[in-house]
């Protein structure tokens, strides 16, 4: 049923919680894990004040991004599961389900922050706006 799971991470414990549930449905069902990480840019506002250093951080957070999924990728095909990698830049949510319909994933597997109420209103929800507009199932593991 599910032969490709996309699992976006941030590098977070927290949303690292995921992973355990896509490790569980990729073994039952000999799927594919696409492991997506999507580096948090500065502000343009940033770099109009430093730009000297913009290329120098721009470069590290992507090196970081690169390095974080290809461990994490590492770890899963230790375990003997099939694995593979993305990197984008770009709007966190959009880049999510673009990234789900370019690799034609059947299933998006992601933690929620569990924010509600005025926390939610002001910092917004990733995972709202990928379950809302996703043309796939989405499994959203709670942090509790």
């Amino acid at each position: 049923m599910y032969k490709k799971i996309l699992v976006p991470l941030d590098g977070s414990p927290l949303a690292e919680k995921a992973l355990p549930h896509a490790k569980a449905i990729a073994r039952s069902e000999d799927a594919e894990i696409v492991i997506l990480r999507v580096p948090s840019i500065p502000s343009p506002e940033f770099f109009a004040r430093e730009p000297s250093i913009a290329s120098q951080i721009l470069a590290g957070l992507e090196q970081e991004a690169e390095d974080y999924v290809n461990d994490t990728v590492k770890a899963l095909r230790e375990e003997r599961l099939h694995a593979v990698c993305i990197t984008r830049e770009g709007p966190v949510p959009d880049t999510i389900l673009a990234v789900a319909d370019e690799v034609h994933a059947d299933m998006i597997a992601m933690s929620t922050h569990g924010r509600t109420g005025v926390q939610r209103w002001l910092m917004g929800s990733v995972a709202d706006r990928v379950v809302h507009h996703a043309h796939i199932p989405v499994m959203l593991i709670h942090p509790n």
